[in-house]
Parts: C-alpha cells; structure tokens; sequence
C-alpha cells in the first residue's frame, strides 16, 4: 500500500468585484489562474473554471503518461494536442471524450503501439481513476 500524497491548491476570492463578483484566483504550484464560474452559470468566459479546469486535468493526466511511455519505448513525442469535451447533465457530468492527436520524432511507431499506449496511459492516470463517469479516449 503505498503513502497518501497531498495536492494544495489555493483559491483566493477578494470580494465582489466588478463586472463579475465571481472572479477570483486559484494558485497552482508558481501559477496563478483567473477563475469565474462558467459561462452557463454567468461566469465570464475569458476564465478558467471548475468544470473546464476538470476537463484539463483528465486531459493532462493522460497526455503526461501517454509522453513518458512513449519516451521510454524509444519513440519521442514532437507534438500533443487533445481537444478533450466533458459533458455535464443535471448538474452532474455525465462523460468526458479525449481526442487526442500525436506527431512522432521520427517515424510513426504504427497504428496498434500509439491504441497499447493510449490504453496504458488510461488506465494510469489517476484523475481518471478518480472521477465517477466514463472517460473515453478518440485518438486521432
């Protein structure tokens, strides 16, 4: 069994401010992202939110795995870009679909080890394994 880990993730709302009393700053690590509701809920779309901020952490995890099993079978990953969509129904979300698209260094491992790894890196990643609704992945 191994030992719990701790994640801090500071949220810092300093009063209503204008034009929307939603904004307010989450810190993650050195970062500092500009938080909102979302949009459907009023929150200013120029900022980061709960529910797109879920959406990028099953994304990443996926895409930090997919890279570092990549690199270690020896075929480098040039590029990553994953369109991932979460959907949410009655005020729950109901899925979430990665579409991820892979450029290689070098040539194209091939079809059947980019499916073996996209595999391992969902069953791996932790946010995933974490969330109550089916995470698909669509590779490109």
């Amino acid at each position: 069994m191994s030992e719990a880990t701790s994640y801090l993730a500071t949220v810092i709302w300093e009063g209503g401010q204008e034009p929307d009393p939603r904004h307010h700053f989450i810190e993650l690590g050195e970062e500092r992202l500009q938080g909102s509701s979302a949009p459907g809920s009023g929150g200013d779309p120029a900022r980061a939110n709960p529910e797109t901020m879920l959406v990028g952490a099953l994304s990443s995890c996926h895409m930090l795995w997919f890279v570092a099993y990549a690199r270690a079978k020896r075929h480098p990953v040039a590029s990553y870009v994953d369109e991932a969509v979460g959907v949410m129904e009655g005020g729950k979300f109901t899925s979430a679909t990665l579409r991820p698209r892979v450029e290689f260094e070098g040539e194209h491992p091939g079809a059947e080890f980019v499916a073996d790894l996209h595999h391992r890196s969902h069953e791996r990643c932790y946010i995933a394994n974490s969330v109550n609704f089916p995470v698909t992945v669509e590779a490109k």
